[in-house]
C-alpha cells in the first residue's frame, strides 16, 4: 500500500529540476486542497462537538503547509485568534522532559536505566521496591507509582509551586501497586519526577532548562510555562457554564503544564524526524536516542495482544505505532494532552518527515487526534505515499455459536480502577456486564460468537478472557472509537482484571459502611479550579451488598485503610486510589494520595442571621456549610479578606465560584452547599444575608 521508494526517487530530481509555474500551481493546489481538508474537520469540532477554539498545523520536512485557527461561531470572544495564541498544551508537555531526560542521555550525565533514587537522593517512599524504579521506568509508565497526585495541581491564574513542592513528600507515604517495570501504566507522577531530575542534574529550574535547552535552539518563542514572563492575554478563552475564565495554570509543568503554538509544536515534532528541514532539528538528538523513542516500550511487560489500538507507550509517548498508519506500515509517534480546559494532540510520521498538531479550548483530545489522522492520510494520499485511504476499523460482526460450557467458569467480579462489575457467563452464550460500584453505568449484553469472542448489541465491543502467564484472568476488549464527520480508529485493552473477594474483620467492614456518603475537599488553594466543579470537590464513600470487603473499588485492608489494588496495563489501570483516615482537631478526615475531605455529616447549616463571620478550619483552606429550604432565594453578600474565595453550589453544579466570576452578591439555592476558602487560618469572612 505505500510507496516506499517514493521519497528516495523523486525528492532529489525535484530538488534539481527548475520550477516552473506548473509545479507551483500543483503544489499550491495540494496546500489548498490539505488546507481546506483540515479546516472541514476544525469546523465539526467547533460546531458540533463543543469546541470554543482549535488551532492546529501542518509541517512537511521543515515547512509550515496549513495553518489555521477556527473559533465557534456561537461563542463570543473578546481576542483575536491567529497563529501566535498560546494554548495549553496538557500531558503533551510530558514530552519535554522526555526530551529534556534523552539530552542530558546523549550528554553522558544520565543512564535511562539507572535508578531514580541515585539522581533524586531525597526520593523515598512506603514500599522498598522504590529502589527498583529506573528513569526508563518513569518515561514508560511502569514505575509502579500509583498514579497521580492532584492535589492544588490546576489554579486560576495562580503560578504557586505548592503541588510540586509537595510531590516527594507525599510520595513517602505511598506504596508502589505493582513490581517496577511489571507493565506500564499510564502515569502522571513519574513525569513530576522526571521534572525534579531534570532541574537536579542540569542546575537549572525546569522552565529554564526547556528554554535554554529546547525552545531557544528550535525557534519555539510561543512556547512557555507557568513560571515564565509572559503576556496571559495571549492565551486562548477558556470557558466553563458559558463564561469565560481566569487563565488556567497547571502547576506540575512536566506532567501538563505547559503552553504553545501549534505551529511551535510541529517545530518541536521535527526533532524526532528521519530527515527533518531544519538543520538545529537534525543535529537535536543523536541518531541513538531517536531510536530509543520510536521503541515499542509497552513490549517489555504485560500488555494486550494487539492487531490494532490507538495506544502502545514508547518513551513519552501515548502511542509508537498508532492505528490506522500501522496498517500502512507506517510508523506513527502520538502525544496527547488533557487538562479541565484545554487539549492537544501531536502526529509525528519520522519516515515521511510530517508532524501535524492541534490545540483547542474545550473538546478532547481524542477529537484533536482523529483530526490528525485524517488530515495525516488526505496528504500522505496527495503526496502519493499511499494509493488508498482504506476503509475504517470494523469489528467484522460474526455469527452465532454454541459456546464451550467452561467458558461459565469465567463468571465473576471484574474491576478496573473506575469500577467494579459483575460478569455472568451464561450457558447460552450470553454475557452480561453490571456495575456494582456506578449506577449510572448502563447494563451491557454481549453474545458468543463463532470467533470464540462475545460481541456487544451495537457490534462496537469484542471482549475474551485470557489466561495470562502471571495467573491473572484479564479481559481483553476492542473497542471502536467512532465520531460521526470525523473519524474512527480503534482501542485496544485488558480493560478489567479478574477479583476475588476476601474476608476483613466485621469491625473494618462496619467502619467502612458507617462512612457512607459524600466527601467534600478542605485543603484546595481558594485559586485552585476543583472548587468550579462540584464533582471535582467531593469523592464518594460507599459499599455494596454484593461486594464486602470493599468500600467502592477499593478493597478494605483495615478499619482506617483502603486501597485499589487493581494491575492493569494501559489506561484501565491508571490512578490507583488510596484512602486512609486520619483526625484532627477531633474531625475525621478522608485522606486520599494528599487530598483531604472531609464528611457531609460534619459540615453544619448555614447560619440564618443578617450577618455572621466565618473562620478558617486549621485543618485546611475550606469551610463547609449545607443549605437548607429557609435560604433558598436569600441574596449572599461576601466581605473577603486578600486571596480568599467562596463558591456556591445547588444539588447538581457549581453556580457561582468568585475566583472565577468576581466576588458579587449570590441569590441561593434551596439545596445545596456554600464553601469559603482562605489562605490561612487567621482569615475570617464576612457574611450578609437578606
Amino acid at each position: 500500500m505505500v510507496k516506499d521508494s517514493w521519497c528516495k526517487r523523486v525528492l532529489p530530481i525535484l530538488v534539481l529540476i527548475v520550477v516552473l509555474p506548473g509545479v507551483l500551481n500543483a503544489q499550491n493546489n495540494f496546500n489548498e486542497d490539505i488546507r481546506q481538508r483540515a479546516n472541514e474537520l476544525a469546523t465539526v469540532i467547533v460546531e458540533d462537538l463543543g469546541a470554543y477554539s482549535i488551532q492546529f498545523a501542518l509541517m512537511s520536512r521543515g515547512e509550515i503547509i496549513v495553518s489555521n485557527v477556527v473559533t465557534n461561531s456561537h461563542t463570543i470572544h473578546h481576542m483575536p485568534y491567529d497563529n501566535q495564541t498560546y494554548y495549553g498544551i496538557g500531558s503533551m508537555s510530558k514530552m519535554f522532559p522526555t526530551v529534556a531526560i534523552m539530552l542530558l542521555a546523549d550528554q553522558g550525565i544520565i543512564d535511562l536505566d539507572e535508578t531514580v533514587a541515585t539522581y533524586l537522593p531525597d526520593f523515598t517512599m512506603a514500599d522498598e521496591r522504590y529502589t527498583e524504579i529506573t528513569v526508563r521506568m518513569l518515561l514508560n509508565h511502569s514505575s509502579g507509582l500509583l498514579g497521580s497526585y492532584l492535589s492544588n495541581l490546576g489554579t486560576y491564574d495562580n503560578p504557586d509551586t505548592f503541588h510540586r513542592d509537595q510531590l516527594l513528600r507525599e510520595l513517602a507515604t505511598q506504596p508502589l501497586k505493582a513490581d517496577p517495570g511489571s507493565f506500564s501504566a499510564y502515569c502522571n507522577n513519574g513525569f513530576s519526577l522526571l521534572e525534579l531530575i531534570v532541574e537536579q542534574m542540569s542546575a537549572l529550574s525546569f522552565s529554564e532548562c526547556i528554554r535554554i535547552s529546547i525552545s531557544d535552539v528550535l525557534g519555539m518563542i510561543n512556547t512557555k510555562t507557568p513560571q515564565d514572563d509572559f503576556d496571559l492575554g495571549k492565551l486562548s478563552k477558556t470557558y466553563r457554564y458559558g463564561s469565560e475564565t481566569p487563565p488556567e495554570m497547571l502547576n506540575s509543568i512536566g506532567t501538563g503544564g505547559m503552553y504553545s503554538t501549534a505551529q511551535d509544536i510541529c517545530r518541536f515534532g521535527q526533532i524526532f524526524m528521519d530527515d527533518p528541514g531544519s538543520p538545529d532539528a537534525r543535529q537535536f538528538l543523536s541518531d541513538e536516542a531517536k531510536s530509543s523513542l520510536k521503541y515499542k516500550e509497552y513490549l517489555l511487560g504485560i500488555w494486550p495482544e494487539q492487531e490494532a489500538s490507538m495506544f502502545g507507550f514508547g518513551l513519552g509517548w501515548d502511542s509508537v505505532d498508532m492505528y490506522p498508519f500501522s496498517q500502512y506500515g507506517i510508523q506513527a509517534l502520538v502525544k496527547g494532552g488533557d487538562t479541565n480546559l484545554y487539549h492537544s494532540s501531536m502526529i509525528v510520521l519520522p519516515e515521511y518527515n510530517l508532524v501535524f498538531a492541534a490545540l483547542s479550548s474545550g473538546g478532547s483530545s481524542v477529537l484533536n487526534l482523529l483530526m490528525g489522522q485524517e488530515v495525516l492520510l488526505q496528504t500522505l494520499l496527495l503526496m502519493g505515499i499511499i494509493d488508498e485511504i482504506l476503509p475504517p476499523y470494523q469489528i467484522e460482526i460474526p455469527l452465532p455459536a454454541d459456546m464451550p460450557q467452561h467458558f461459565t467458569e469465567f463468571s465473576g467480579l471484574y474491576a478496573n480502577t473506575t469500577c467494579v462489575k459483575r460478569m455472568t457467563v451464561r450457558a447460552d452464550g450470553t454475557l452480561t456486564a453490571v456495575s456494582l460500584t456506578n449506577e449510572k453505568v448502563p447494563q451491557e449484553l454481549y453474545r458468543y460468537t463463532d470467533r470464540g469472542v462475545f460481541i456487544d448489541e451495537t457490534g462496537r465491543k469484542q471482549l475474551r478472557f485470557i489466561n495470562h502467564d502471571t495467573g491473572k484472568i484479564f479481559i481483553h476488549m476492542v473497542q471502536i472509537v467512532e465520531v460521526p464527520n470525523l473519524g474512527t480508529n480503534v482501542m485496544t485493552s485488558y480493560e478489567y482484571e479478574k477479583i476475588e473477594l476476601r474476608a476483613v474483620s466485621e469491625e473494618a467492614q462496619k467502619a467502612w459502611n458507617e462512612r457512607n456518603g459524600w466527601y467534600y475537599v478542605v485543603n484546595e488553594l481558594p485559586s485552585s479550579q476543583s472548587y468550579h466543579l462540584l464533582d471535582a470537590t467531593r469523592v464518594r464513600v460507599s459499599s455494596h451488598e454484593d461486594l464486602p470487603g470493599f468500600t467502592g473499588t477499593l478493597r478494605i485492608l483495615d478499619e482506617q485503610v483502603a486501597i485499589n489494588e487493581v494491575q492493569l496495563p494501559g489506561f484501565a489501570g491508571r490512578d490507583n486510589e488510596l484512602y486512609r483516615i486520619v483526625y484532627s482537631n477531633g474531625k475525621e478526615l478522608l485522606s486520599m494520595v494528599g487530598s483531604l475531605f472531609i464528611n457531609e455529616r460534619e459540615m453544619e447549616k448555614l447560619p440564618d442571621s443578617r450577618f455572621f463571620a466565618v473562620s478558617i478550619p486549621c485543618e485546611g483552606t475550606a469551610h463547609w456549610f449545607v443549605l437548607e429550604p429557609q435560604h433558598a432565594g436569600k441574596i449572599m453578600t461576601v466581605r473577603l479578606p486578600e486571596g480568599s474565595a467562596y463558591a456556591v453550589y445547588d444539588a447538581q453544579e457549581c453556580i457561582h465560584f468568585s475566583t472565577a466570576d468576581g466576588n458579587l452578591p449570590v441569590t441561593l439555592p434551596k439545596k445545596g452547599n456554600v464553601v469559603f476558602i482562605g489562605s490561612d487560618p487567621a482569615d475570617l469572612i464576612g457574611v450578609f444575608l437578606r
